[in-house]
């Protein structure tokens, strides 16, 4: 059988059972749909001869089980929630002389830095992920970011007082 027909032959054959095992899994159906897709590559990528068609159903039903098991497990799932639950949050309104105001007039390199760290609670490791930049150049955007605020905002130096 030539890569089109396996693969004709396990859509018109699994689609169906892969999509509903993943969607009670899942409870989405787009999630579904990717892990099918991704099942339908690692079959045709790594073809398997099976013993039985039993035996071929089996093992396509353990390999969308664990896929699915993947996708609950990673930590971007845990760290995402649901569109609908996100459109009843209002976004940040910024107020002229607020600091989300100011934060928003920061260069772009420096707004994201700060807007993730402080309004979003993420750690600099996981913005230098995000961002695709070293955890240290996360720092220094920090740095230099609140450097630029504290002048923005007309912050004043403390001297420490002796006591």
């Amino acid at each position: 059988m030539n890569c089109n027909q396996q693969a004709e032959y396990l859509a018109n054959t699994y689609a169906d059972t892969i999509l509903r095992l993943s969607y009670t899994y899942l409870k989405n159906t787009h999630d579904a749909q990717d892990i099918c897709q991704t099942v339908f590559v690692k079959l045709l990528t790594h073809p398997q001869e099976f013993e039985s068609v039993e035996h071929e159903k089996a093992y396509i039903l353990r390999m969308t089980a664990n896929a699915c098991k993947d996708v609950l497990k990673s930590p971007w799932r845990r760290k995402t929630c649901g569109l609908e639950v996100a459109a009843n949050v209002p976004a940040p309104q910024a107020e002229d002389g607020s600091v989300l105001a100011a934060v928003n007039k920061l260069p772009v390199r420096y707004r994201s830095v700060i807007y993730l760290f402080y309004f979003e609670g993420y750690q600099a490791a996981e913005i230098g992920t995000i961002l695709g930049i070293p955890t240290a150049t996360v720092h220094t955007r920090l740095s230099r970011g609140r450097a630029k605020l504290k002048t923005m905002l007309g912050g004043i130096e403390h001297e420490p007082q002796n006591g």
